[in-house]
């Protein structure tokens, strides 16, 4: 026998030395005794008759899992799967061919085809054992992946379905669970602005190159509300904090706290405030970054001048500062904690919440807006001191939530009477006429929407009759002559309606007018009008009923909806404030306190300055505002006992400020051009 075909039979390769461990003297006399004798000849195991080199054994000698050797229970089972891992070693070294990836295809398959009697013995125990290990495998993988590889096929089709679709693949599902979920349920992935601009535009126009960035920022604290930059200064301890100061039937109740050391920088805002001063507040700023009413108002400061994008941020720079200061027990999804907007600490969180909904909701992102609305909500349900109800309407149209508007609706109008807000009148029926234009809802259910809808609008023109026309004409549409002509919808119902009412429509037809501009809604609502003028000319009952409530209501608004007005900046909702509102000075920071405020700490009191002063005294205090030449004053106006003997000692204060101001005085050098050649030039 050859030394190619001795190296061969041992499992060597050219160079190699003979590996160890591994007894093949008996394979190699097997096939020596099966072939018919020795000489130079190497027995064939393929059946070609001719053919010297024998096909892989890839099956039986590769192992697709190291640990599955330690489960052999025979130890020539061990040996024989050595042997052929080393055979099938050297022949893919030698053999590429199509010919033996054909074979080898076949084996992976389980097919058995037909061998010579040459077949070692080995080879027949190691296709055995890999038939057990196989079979295994199918028997457990049946119950793990039950999907065939026609299932497999249909995965593009599968994901182009959820594209098209307005929401996750588990939104169906979601139907039947939010049903048993309190209403005002929060999720923290919907607090996220990119969770729904990636379902818009997919994660790669949104994200970007941004994922390797954000392993390498500065922040390691994780927050729901916003998203830290790393543009912002570095967190540190702000002075805020947040204590529990009750539990009541299961539900939480929360306060911020401010320190000494924040309260001192609050006082200096307030001096800020009252300087008109923007640049005061920047200043402020650079010494406090994490000042929370600074943030706010210099916020607004950007936003009237059109920086939106550094109102935006200085906004979510103020919510991640309060969201480092909560309180391990204070939960944003379980809707049971409660902050009262009676306490001014609490108050910032409100606005930064609210500013920070209405960038959303101007971004383009109405379903994050509606989520931080149901959280505004959840904080003071029974009092909503920002009159979230004024706006949670159009959110919920905006991100095509009409089974949360409906069913809000239906829940809450016992108690809250919300169909006599125009803002909930109108948008229910406009969200279960939406409900019936979906084709994916069974029949009777469009049917019932339909019927719903037709039913509340009819109530809705009835109960505010002073609706139609200015929505009309918001939408650029001319109404045919029975309704232009008619008195029920003309200029007398919006005369006779209060003014209240007058400006609730008004913050409602500015905000939400756009959604009324569709074909099918205005065909639908003209049905609907006619529908009413055929009421009013039968002279129902329920007309008369609708004008005494509208006499009975509306006489004062509260508080809140003001605040809500304020905040919205709706031009033609401001300029229906009544007198006592616009009065008086509104902050920016701090729009109409409840007049039931809980003060815990008071600012000091600055000194008063007697009207009586001398020119040359005011002029001084225009330069130093602590200077004070003649003497304190007490509050009833009367002069302190002794305060004109003090007047040398006033002089004396005067120059001593003289002194001080003239020492700070520093005159500085015009620069000078320095000409290295010494060649001064000519004048021109």
């Amino acid at each position: 026998m050859s030394r190619r075909a001795l190296r061969r039979l041992r499992g060597e390769s050219r160079g190699q030395s003979p590996l160890g461990g591994l007894d093949v003297g008996g394979g190699g006399e097997e096939e020596e005794d099966g072939g018919g004798g020795g000489g130079g000849e190497v027995p064939s195991l393929s059946g070609a008759g001719g053919s010297r080199r024998r096909p892989r054994q890839e099956p039986a000698g590769r192992v697709t899992n190291l640990f599955e050797l330690i489960t052999n229970e025979e130890a020539e089972d061990d040996v024989a799967s050595k042997e052929d891992k080393d055979d099938s070693r050297l022949q893919e070294e030698g053999d590429t061919g199509n010919k033996e990836g054909l074979k080898t295809d076949r084996w992976r398959e389980g097919d058995e085809t037909e061998q010579p009697d040459q077949m070692p013995i080995s080879n027949n125990k190691s296709r055995k054992k890999k038939k057990k290990r196989k079979n295994k495998k199918n028997a457990s993988g049946e119950s793990l992946c039950p999907g065939d590889e026609d299932d497999a096929e249909d995965i593009e089709s599968i994901l182009v379905r959820i594209e098209n679709s307005n929401g996750p693949p588990c939104q169906s599902q979601s139907t039947v669970i939010t049903d048993h979920r309190p209403l005002l349920y929060i999720e923290h992935r919907n607090l996220n602005p990119e969770t729904e601009l990636k379902r818009y535009f997919g994660a790669r126009a949104v994200l970007g190159d941004q994922r390797p960035r954000q392993r390498q920022r500065q922040y390691v604290r994780s927050t729901w509300l916003t998203v830290p930059k790393n543009t912002w200064p570095r967190h540190s301890k702000t002075g805020i904090s947040m204590a529990l100061l009750e539990t009541k039937r299961g539900v939480q109740h929360f306060a911020f706290e401010h320190h000494r050391e924040y309260q001192q920088v609050q006082f200096k805002f307030l001096d800020a405030v009252e300087s008109m001063d923007p640049n005061n507040l920047v200043l402020l700023l650079q010494m406090n970054p994490s000042h929370v009413d600074s943030l706010l108002q210099l916020s607004d400061v950007c936003r009237m001048q059109e920086d939106q994008e550094m109102a935006r941020d200085l906004v979510e720079r103020a919510l991640y500062t309060l969201e480092c200061a909560f309180h391990p027990m204070f939960s944003l999804t379980s809707g049971t904690c409660r902050l009262d907007y009676r306490r001014p600490e609490n108050r910032a969180f409100y606005l930064a919440l609210f500013k920070h909904m209405i960038f959303l909701e101007r971004r383009g992102c109405p379903r994050t807006a509606l989520e931080f609305c149901k959280l505004i909500l959840s904080l003071d349900p029974e009092n909503d001191p920002l009159c979230i109800l004024l706006i949670i309407d159009l959110l919920s149209l905006r991100a095509r939530e009409y089974a949360f508007l409906t069913r809000m609706f239906q829940e809450w109008e016992g108690h809250r009477n919300l169909s006599q807000l125009p803002n909930f009148a109108f948008s229910v029926p406009l969200a279960y006429f939406f409900l019936s234009q979906q084709e994916d809802l069974p029949e009777s259910e469009i049917n019932q929407a339909h019927e719903r809808a037709a039913s509340l609008i009819r109530q809705s023109l009835v109960m505010f009759p002073n609706v139609l026309m200015p929505l009309l004409d918001r939408c650029s549409v001319q109404p045919d002559s029975t309704v232009a002509s008619h008195a029920f919808f003309g200029l007398d119902a919006q005369l006779s309606s209060p003014p209240v009412l007058n400006q609730l429509v008004a913050l409602y037809l500015g905000r939400t007018h756009s959604l009324w501009k569709d074909p099918a809604v205005m065909a639908w609502l003209e049905t609907n009008v006619h529908e009413v003028l055929r009421m009013v000319d039968a002279k129902d009952p329920m007309l008369e009923e609708a004008e005494q409530k509208r006499k009975a209501r509306y006489q004062n608004a509260p508080r809140n909806v003001y605040r809500h007005v304020i905040l919205s900046e709706i031009r033609e909702a401001t300029a229906a404030l009544p007198p006592e509102v616009t009065s008086q000075p509104i902050m920016g920071f701090d729009p109409l306190p409840p007049l039931d405020s809980i003060v815990s700490y008071t600012r000091p009191e600055r000194a008063t300055h007697p009207a009586n002063e001398s020119t040359l005294s005011l002029f001084f205090r225009s330069l130093l505002p602590n200077f004070n030449l003649q003497g304190e004053v007490r509050a009833g106006g009367e002069e302190e006992p002794g305060a004109g003997q003090n007047l040398n000692q006033g002089v004396n204060r005067l120059m001593a400020a003289m002194r001080d101001m003239l020492a700070n005085i520093q005159f500085q050098e015009p620069p000078r051009d320095d000409n290295p050649e010494g060649d001064g030039g000519e004048w021109d």
